[in-house]
């Protein structure tokens, strides 16, 4: 092999017929929905939660001549594979089948846009990021050089304030060292990135890093990521031994940099207690009945971490991998910020795990491995009904698209939040995780950017800037981003949301608004001021849209509001991953048992935070895509479909099925696995990996749903 390949040569080509992602619920093949052209929408458009209704055998006389007769075909191959034709009748049929969907299936219209291939370019073509030109800018015939071994040495990753700087200490209690274990034999271990980026890295549509305050310039490959948390060591030493088929290159100098942790008897929720009581003297004691201490250093608030787990869930080891990774992160590495906590669904209603003990402690030892026991908290829907009792009529339910009980984690997944968050008030924010992403960066790196870059942003038209993708490379910097959203709104001549939303309640009333949310003056007389230095109460990874102005199917999930007037205004953000205040969660609560209010799980927080003037942002984290898509078409498929049906959170949404980030995206959990090192849609793993530039090096990436993963 030449030193010197094409950026678009290093992989086999990635057409979009080559691409065969995992069909996620809603991935319809039979329609082209486009909002550019005149098609029709998706037949589902149900999302995460399809539902189908009954069919009866008169619909046959309604399908057309061509599906009459592939159904046809279909039933005789049926029947002779069931009259026992065998492996080889079994096999015939498949490929009969698949071709006919093949044939029939009209493809989306971003399927006919080039594959992107520059996530896979590795660690041997490593370049400075200020030399580095995205996939999207480069020229057809770009070379890139692949060098024998990464040009760069892997460094440390610190994205902590400098702790034992005389500026820091002037302002805050100094932090004490946290340790993995309970003897402090292990401390609190480091993590590992590449200085620099691929030779031919594909650039991210959707939001930066740069104003996130998240570093551009570097990469993550799976040694340096997860090495320190057991990835490739041998289990004699307390690791997972998951490198034996990986490529190896320049791994051994990774491996140098850090101390093998043994991890085995390792107690997570005892280490973070011992981590938070050695420097709780840096948070405010928050406890209702508490003052605040008398002292002139500042103090820090704390945050809840809950990831969202289940009876039976499955821990992998790379879902072993993640949990350490966000435990020590976010936890023990910046003295005690972060409680790391499992909330764990037990679906069987049968078990009182509210009335013994041990029963308790049996249940959670049967579906939690034990590292994670101590920080742990079981509950169930039986348990909800009697904390929530209601009522909740199903007459005070404008519509009700599942058909199923309010109690469902289905339709209120929020209630076990609100639960949790009331047995916890120590805590001023709560992150709703799901046990389905994956980051390939630093974790304390992307939520401390977050959160900083929220707490700046104004409330002016933050409502309306948070319901649209911010293309960087299409409209702009932030600052000229925000200016554009206002020059539309003027265009339009819309009213922006301005503090609480005030609606007729009738009957039912609801929950005065706090003063604190007031605007403190008129709209035109505020300079992108208002909101500036306050801690936003939700920050959503998707845009917060206006479910009136969608096709979204459970836009009318509401319940316990006067049905005799208009439904409410409302609000919603796909995927329930969110970060939500103690005070945006406590009222939350307060509608639920003391109004009996709810409304379908993504929609319930941003609606409640609308209501009462809370705010409410949506963080433009990076977001990549594997088609190079023209961004004047993106711009109007995602920010101004021709039409409600044609929206991205409805009919549109297969326009995801690409992206990194979002519920039914196929390709997250592709790259996912690619970066891993194992194969997909025959392309990757350790032959084609040293066979070109050795592993994947992405930047920091926001990946779900991660569905299932492979380490080659």
């Amino acid at each position: 092999m030449g030193a010197i390949k094409s950026a678009f040569s290093l992989l086999p080509s990635l057409r979009p017929a080559n691409i065969a992602y995992e069909e996620l619920p809603s991935y319809d093949h039979s329609q082209n929905a486009s909002p550019l052209v005149a098609s029709p929408t998706m037949s589902t458009g149900l999302g995460k939660r399809s539902l189908s209704k009954p069919r009866r055998l008169g619909f046959l006389l309604r399908v057309s001549p061509k599906r009459l007769c592939i159904t046809t075909i279909v039933i005789f191959f049926a029947f002779v594979v069931l009259a026992g034709g065998g492996l080889q009748a079994r096999q015939f049929y498949a490929d009969q089948t698949a071709a006919m969907r093949e044939k029939e299936r009209v493809p989306y219209h971003w399927e006919a846009y080039p594959g992107l291939g520059g996530f896979y370019n590795g660690i041997r073509a490593l370049v400075k990021y200020a030399d580095w030109v995205p996939e999207q800018e480069a020229m057809p015939d770009t070379q890139i050089k692949i060098h024998d071994a990464p040009p760069f040495d892997p460094v440390v990753v610190n994205p902590y304030p400098d702790y034992s700087s005389a500026k820091y200490l002037s302002e805050h209690h100094p932090v004490k060292r946290c340790y993995v274990d309970e003897n402090e034999k292990y401390p609190a271990p480091d993590v590992y990135a590449y200085p620099g980026i691929p030779a031919g890295m594909t650039a991210p549509y959707w939001g930066a890093y740069e104003v996130l305050d998240m570093a551009p310039d570097r990469c993550w490959e799976r040694f340096g990521r997860l090495g320190p948390y057991g990835y490739s060591y041998d289990p004699a030493q307390g690791g997972l031994g998951l490198a034996n088929h990986s490529t190896h290159l320049d791994a051994e100098k990774v491996e140098k940099m850090f101390n093998k942790v043994d991890y085995r008897g390792v107690n997570w929720g005892k280490a973070q207690k011992i981590c938070y009581e050695k420097n709780k003297q840096r948070f405010e004691p928050t406890s209702p009945g508490t003052h605040k201490a008398n002292t002139s250093k500042k103090t820090l608030k704390r945050t809840a971490y809950v990831l969202r787990t289940w009876s039976g869930y499955e821990y992998t080891d790379i879902q072993l991998l993640t949990l350490r990774a966000m435990i020590n992160e976010l936890s023990l590495k910046s003295g005690g910020e972060y409680d790391v906590h499992l909330l764990v669904h037990i679906k069987d209603d049968s078990i009182p795990i509210w009335a013994s003990e041990e029963v308790y402690n049996q249940t959670l030892r049967e579906n939690v491995p034990e590292e994670f026991w101590d920080m742990a908290t079981l509950w169930s829907e039986q348990m909800i009904r009697t904390y929530y009792p209601g009522p909740f009529r199903d007459e005070d339910n404008f519509v009700n698209m599942a058909g199923s009980s309010i109690y469902t984690v289905y339709r209120s997944a929020h209630f076990a939040l609100q639960w949790f968050a009331q047995q916890h008030q120590e805590y001023d924010f709560f992150y709703n995780w799901e046990m389905d992403l994956r980051y390939s960066g630093h974790y304390y790196e992307f939520h401390e950017g977050i959160a900083k870059w929220a707490k700046e942003q104004p409330r002016k038209y933050l409502w309306e800037r948070s319901s649209r993708f911010w293309i960087p490379s299409l409209h702009g910097s932030w600052p000229k981003f925000v200016a554009s959203v206002e020059q539309e709104m003027l265009e339009k001549g819309e009213n922006p949301v301005w503090g609480p939303v005030s609606f007729k309640t009738g009957t039912t009333g609801m929950l005065t608004p706090p003063n604190a949310t007031e605007p403190p003056r008129k709209f035109e007389d505020d300079d992108y001021e208002w909101g500036v230095g306050e801690d936003a109460d939700l920050i959503t990874f998707d845009p917060i849209f206006d479910t009136a102005k969608s096709n979204w199917v459970f836009r009318d999930d509401v319940t316990g509001y006067d049905t005799s007037l208009p439904i409410p205004p409302r609000r919603a953000a796909i995927i329930t991953v969110s970060r939500l205040s103690r005070r945006l969660l406590n009222t939350m609560h307060e509608e639920t048992w003391r109004m009996h209010h709810c409304m379908f799980p993504e929609m319930w927080p941003p609606s409640v935070a609308l209501h009462h003037g809370y705010k409410a942002v949506y963080v433009p984290h990076p977001v990549y895509f594997d088609r190079k898509w023209p961004l004047d078409v993106m711009d109007k498929t995602f920010n101004h479909p021709p039409t409600v049906n044609d929206g991205p959170f409805g009919g549109g949404e297969h326009n995801m099925q690409g992206a990194s980030f979002y519920y039914n995206s196929g390709f997250s959990g592709a790259l996912w696995r690619r970066w891993l090192g194992a194969p997909e849609n025959g392309h990757g793993g350790k032959e084609d990996e040293e066979g070109y530039s050795d592993r994947m090096c992405l930047r920091g990436t926001l990946h779900h749903p991660i569905k299932h993963e492979s380490v080659g």
